[in-house]
C-alpha cells in the first residue's frame, strides 16, 4: 500500500510564527463533471443517474441547473487558464462514463475521449497536473436500468470502462482516484435516497456498497495489469464523530456510528475484511459475500484521498436530538427541501444505528456543516492509527458561503479564507504528528449551480468567471508551499456567527 513515489520533505515552522509544508506537497483544486460540465448529452452522451435524477419531478429542485451546469464542458480551456492563474500544481475532475460509453457498455463514444485528450493535453501544457476520478456519482442510466450498482455485474463494467480510460490517457496521467466517497453513494442515493438513484432500501445500500467496493478492486487489477503507470487509489468521505458526553451510552453511539460512516468501506479495502462490530440492524441486512470478493477488494493501492468537511456530536438517547422547529442559528437560510433532508438524516440515523446527532455549538457554514478544524487532523491521525503508514491527501476540504460580486467587480470572501486556512492548519499538525500527507485539494475551483465553494465564481445567469480573494490568497499560499506569518498563527477569529 505504500507508493513508489518519493515521501515529501520534512515540514516545519519558519520565521515569526509561518508554517512550511513539506517540499513535494502537491496544491490542487477539484470540480466533478455532474455539476459543473453542464451539456450532459452533448456529442453522443447517454444521460447518467443524476441527468435522470435532476429531472424527475419531486426530486433536485435545481434539475435545471444540472442540466447547464456552469458550462465547463465547452468552457474548460478558459477554466484551465484560471487554474493557472491561480497557481494550481494539479487539478482534479472527473470522468463521465456515460460520456465515455453511452450505454454504459458496448459502444465507445469517440467524441468523449476526444474531449478527455483535450483536457488532459490543455492542463499539461498549463503546468498543472491532470488527477482524475473515474467514477463521481454518475452511473450510466442504462445500466441503472440493469440495476445499477446492486447488480453485481457492475463491478466489472466498471473496471471494462476503466480500462479503455487507462489505455487512452495513461500516457500522459500518472496519478488516479477509482470511485468518490463509496459512503456518499450508499447512504444518499441509496438509504436516504435524497441523490441519485433516489432509492430508499438498506438491504439494497448494504449490496450496492459492496459491489462498489468490489468494483474498485477490479479496477486497480485493471490498473496493475494493463499498460498504466504511476499510482492509484480512492478518496473516502471521513467525518469526525465525537460522543456528545462520556457517558457509556454516547461513547457506544459514537463507536456505531464511527462503524458505519468510516470504518465500513475503509476496512474492507485496507484491512481486507468488514468492521467485526457491525451494529445489529447492518448485520442483519448483510449482503452475501463470495469467496475471494475481500483479496480483491483489498488490493493494494498506493494512496487514499481524504474528504473532510464536519464534525458530528451523537448520542445514544433522544436528549439533544435536533427537533425540526429548534434548529440552530445558521440554518435559517436552508429551504424546505434541505429541512426535509435533515430531518430524513436524523430519522435514518435513529433507526438504523441508535445515534441521534446533537446540535453544532459552533459557527457553520451556509449549508449549516459545524466549522471544526481540528476535526481534520483527529481523522488523518486515527487513519495513520488504523491502517499504517498510507500516503495521504486531502482530496476535498472547502465551504459554502453567500458570495457576491461587489461594485469594483471582485469578490471578497473572507469567510473561506479563514476556513481553509483553519484547515490547513490542522492538517499541518498532522503532518507534525507523523501523518504521511502529500496534498491539498481544495472543494472547489469553480462555484457550482447550487452552492458557491468555488475559489472561483460563476456568475449563475451569465456564466462569468471571477476569481475570488480566496483564489488569490491560495495562490500565495501554493507559492510559499506553505501560510504566511499573519495565517500561520493560531486564532479563532472565524466570522461566521454562531448559535445564541
Amino acid at each position: 500500500m505504500s507508493s513508489g513515489a518519493p515521501k515529501p520533505g520534512v515540514a516545519g515552522l519558519g520565521e515569526s510564527g509561518s508554517i512550511r509544508f513539506p517540499d513535494g506537497f502537491l496544491w490542487s483544486a477539484s470540480t466533478a463533471g455532474f455539476l459543473m460540465d453542464g451539456a450532459p448529452l452533448a456529442d453522443g452522451a447517454g444521460p447518467s443517474i443524476q441527468h435522470t435524477f435532476a429531472r424527475t419531478p419531486g426530486n433536485r429542485a435545481s434539475g435545471q441547473s444540472l442540466e447547464h451546469g456552469v458550462d465547463h464542458y465547452r468552457r474548460f480551456q478558459e477554466d484551465v487558464a484560471l487554474a493557472r492563474e491561480i497557481g494550481l500544481q494539479a487539478f482534479r475532475f472527473s470522468i463521465s462514463w456515460s460520456r465515455v460509453f453511452p450505454e454504459g457498455v458496448g459502444t465507445v463514444n469517440r467524441a468523449a475521449l476526444d474531449h478527455y485528450d483535450a483536457l488532459v493535453d490543455a492542463l499539461l501544457e498549463a503546468g498543472i497536473t491532470p488527477f482524475p476520478y473515474l467514477y463521481y456519482w454518475d452511473l450510466p442510466a442504462a445500466l441503472q436500468d440493469r440495476g445499477g450498482w446492486a447488480n453485481r455485474d457492475c463491478a466489472q463494467w466498471f473496471a471494462d470502462y476503466a480500462a479503455v480510460m487507462y489505455d487512452r490517457l495513461s500516457d500522459r496521467v500518472a496519478r488516479w482516484l477509482t470511485i468518490c466517497e463509496p459512503w456518499s453513494i450508499v447512504h444518499l442515493g441509496h438509504v436516504v435516497g435524497e441523490d441519485s438513484p433516489g432509492i430508499r432500501d438498506l438491504r439494497t445500500a448494504l449490496r450496492v456498497g459492496h459491489h462498489l467496493l468490489l468494483g474498485h478492486g477490479l479496477t486497480v487489477q485493471a490498473f496493475r495489469a494493463g499498460r498504466a503507470h504511476g499510482e492509484i487509489g480512492l478518496s473516502t468521505v471521513m467525518t469526525d464523530i465525537r460522543p456528545a458526553s462520556d457517558r457509556r451510552s454516547d461513547r457506544d453511539a459514537a463507536r456505531r456510528a464511527d462503524c458505519y460512516f468510516n470504518r465500513l468501506f475503509l476496512d474492507p479495502i485496507l484491512l481486507g475484511a468488514y468492521p467485526d462490530d457491525l451494529p445489529d440492524r447492518l448485520r442483519r441486512e448483510w449482503p452475501s459475500v463470495a469467496e475471494g470478493d475481500l483479496t480483491v477488494i483489498s488490493t493494494p493501492i498506493d494512496f487514499l484521498g481524504v474528504v473532510y468537511y464536519l464534525r458530528l456530536s451523537v448520542t445514544g438517547s433522544r436528549h439533544g436530538q435536533t427537533p425540526a422547529d429548534a434548529l440552530p442559528d445558521g440554518f435559517e437560510q436552508l429551504g424546505i427541501a434541505e429541512l426535509a433532508a435533515i430531518e430524513r438524516q436524523e430519522t435514518v440515523l435513529a433507526e438504523l444505528l441508535d445515534v441521534h446527532v446533537t446540535d453544532p455549538t459552533g459557527p457553520v457554514t451556509e449549508l449549516g456543516w459545524e466549522i471544526a478544524p481540528d476535526g481534520l487532523s483527529s481523522v488523518l491521525c486515527a487513519i495513520r492509527d488504523r491502517y499504517g503508514d498510507l500516503p495521504l491527501y486531502v482530496a476535498e476540504n472547502g465551504a459554502a458561503f453567500p458570495d457576491t460580486v461587489t461594485a469594483d467587480g471582485t469578490v471578497e470572501d473572507t469567510a473561506r479564507r479563514m476556513y481553509i486556512r483553519d484547515h490547513l492548519r490542522s492538517a499541518h499538525h498532522a503532518i507534525c504528528d507523523g501523518v504521511d500527507l502529500r496534498g491539498w485539494s481544495v472543494w472547489s475551483l469553480l462555484d457550482d449551480p447550487d452552492n458557491r465553494f468555488g475559489l472561483i465564481h460563476v456568475d449563475r445567469e451569465t456564466g462569468r468567471r471571477t476569481i475570488k480573494s480566496s483564489g488569490y490568497w491560495y495562490r500565495d499560499v501554493i507559492a510559499a508551499n506553505g501560510l504566511a506569518a499573519e495565517d500561520g498563527k493560531r486564532g479563532s477569529d472565524h466570522p461566521v456567527r454562531r448559535r445564541a
